[in-house]
């Protein structure tokens, strides 16, 4: 019995290792039914003695995961905002993407990202810190899949003191900027910039902005 309410979030167990895939129409996308899966998914595995290490992948070739499903935003409801991202069709990164990304990359690179919509290239990506490892095609759920075997060979214990320890050095100093990114986030439904913009990418056009 696969312990993921979803067949949108896939699960293996395999040596210690919890493989999870995305598997959520050809983006891979995030809905109101994938990610409270992944929630109850991961909540599950924790208490798993036997897990040792996860890691996530993307069903399919082209992504890994697209991010939100933006037709779900496409009424400006709040309340599936509240329950769940772009400047560029109104919105902005939720989940910490404001926060977290200044974090990895600094300020100036992150306001490239988010205020201009640059993308970059898995090279430079790797330069500035977004990622730690670039591989040949194909072979990225192997190095990952080494890497979590790695993991799993160290002390349980000391790992997840080790993993307490730094996460509780990121979010001391997080902390209050990722309340503000939520209530920022949930604010932007109220507008008719943000209507516009989803819209306007689920239609393919350029977005009229109102500033409103």
């Amino acid at each position: 019995m696969s312990i993921s309410p979803s067949e949108k979030v896939l699960v293996s167990i395999e040596d210690g290792i919890a493989i999870v895939t995305i598997n959520n129409s050809t983006a891979n996308t995030w809905d109101l039914e994938s990610l409270p899966a992944l929630e109850a998914v991961v909540n599950e595995l924790n208490g798993m003695a036997n897990v040792r290490a996860l890691v996530i992948t993307g069903q399919g070739e082209k992504f890994f995961s697209a991010g939100a499903e933006l037709n779900q935003f496409a009424s400006g409801d709040p309340l599936a905002a509240g329950a769940m991202g772009e400047a560029r069709v109104g919105l902005l990164p939720f989940a910490g993407g404001t926060q977290r990304l200044a974090q990895h990359v600094g300020e100036v690179w992150a306001k490239r990202m988010i205020l201009c919509g640059e993308r970059v290239s898995a090279e430079k990506a790797m330069t500035l810190g977004l990622v730690e490892e670039v591989v040949e095609p194909g072979t990225s759920l192997a190095t990952a899949i080494d890497l979590a075997k790695r993991a799993s060979d160290q002390s349980p214990t000391s790992i997840a003191a080790c993993k307490r320890l730094i996460h509780s050095a990121r979010d001391i100093a997080i902390g209050a900027g990722l309340v503000a990114e939520r209530d920022e986030f949930v604010a932007l439904f109220s507008t008719e910039d943000q209507k516009e913009g989803v819209n306007a990418f689920l239609e393919k056009r350029a977005p009229e902005w109102k500033n409103r």
